[in-house]
């Protein structure tokens, strides 16, 4: 999940990037409803084309999305002093502007934590005292449906793909030794950007370009822009949408997909 509070150009990176950024006008985000009985056939069509796309009827209430945002929310507006306690990332906890291992730096704070929703009360009895219910509560109930969304995608695209069995991919997220990660970034304002046009040719980075290792990652945004994907060599706006998730084919199911002669084309 990412939260941003302010419009898109008041966040940033002091690490600037040359980007080639499109208009997105003509680009459409493959749209998959997965209450229709084609989604299967639409899946795998996206990943054909895109390796990225957007799901509605998801089946995530809003109740625990709008719980787990504002939680988060109450978290990133807390004392330095007191986040840093849920720190430092190890990589899992919080952390704030240095990225992983190599070095990777940008304007965000953040929150790594196993998706194994058991492991994560401890690391919030620091900050919230012995009594942290109500952030686990909502982080946990996000995360299972979260997870039981993201079995149900990729069961359909096993099945639209023919490769059997239907849990050929689920059945990772749902192994108790699964090693699925879930990441809250928070783009605070950025000092540099204040005052700035949104029309300045300033480019920054808050979370910098990467692929993800995993077999897919599930997205979802507060209604701000900011995502960005790369096709042929151009960066492409995603245009946000609070009520959905986006969803990006990760490095493990590319090679997957290759070993079993599915041959896929990605961004």
């Amino acid at each position: 999940m990412v939260l941003l509070s302010k419009p898109a150009t008041e966040y940033c990176s002091s690490y600037s990037r040359s980007l080639k950024l499109s208009k997105s006008s003509s680009f459409g985000i493959p749209l998959i409803d997965l209450s229709k009985p084609d989604s299967k056939q639409l899946i795998v069509k996206a990943c054909e084309e895109f390796g990225f796309f957007k799901v509605i009827n998801h089946g995530v209430p809003m109740d625990f999305i709008n719980r787990l945002e504002s939680e988060a929310i109450k978290f990133f507006s807390l004392p330095d002093s007191e986040k840093e306690k849920a720190g430092p990332a190890d990589p899992f906890g919080y952390g704030s502007k240095h990225i992983g291992r190599n070095g990777d730096v940008g304007w965000v704070e953040y929150l790594l934590l196993k998706a194994n929703t058991e492991a994560n009360s401890d690391r919030f009895k620091s900050v919230y005292g012995t009594n942290p219910d109500e952030f686990c509560s909502a982080l946990n109930d996000y995360i299972q449906a979260v997870r039981n969304m993201a079995c149900e995608i990729l069961e359909l695209m096993a099945e639209g793909l023919n490769i059997g069995p239907r849990n050929v991919f689920s059945k990772f997220l749902l192994d108790e030794q699964s090693d699925s990660l879930f990441r809250l970034n928070h783009y605070p304002p950025c000092p540099e950007l204040q005052g700035l046009s949104e029309h300045s040719d300033r480019n920054v980075v808050g979370f910098g370009e990467h692929t993800d290792p995993q077999i897919i990652s599930v997205l979802r945004s507060n209604n701000t822009s900011g995502l960005q994907i790369l096709g042929d060599g151009t960066w492409i706006s995603v245009p946000p949408d609070q009520y959905s998730f986006f969803i990006n084919v990760g490095d493990s199911l590319k090679v997957q997909l290759l070993c079993s002669n599915k041959i896929l084309t990605f961004l």
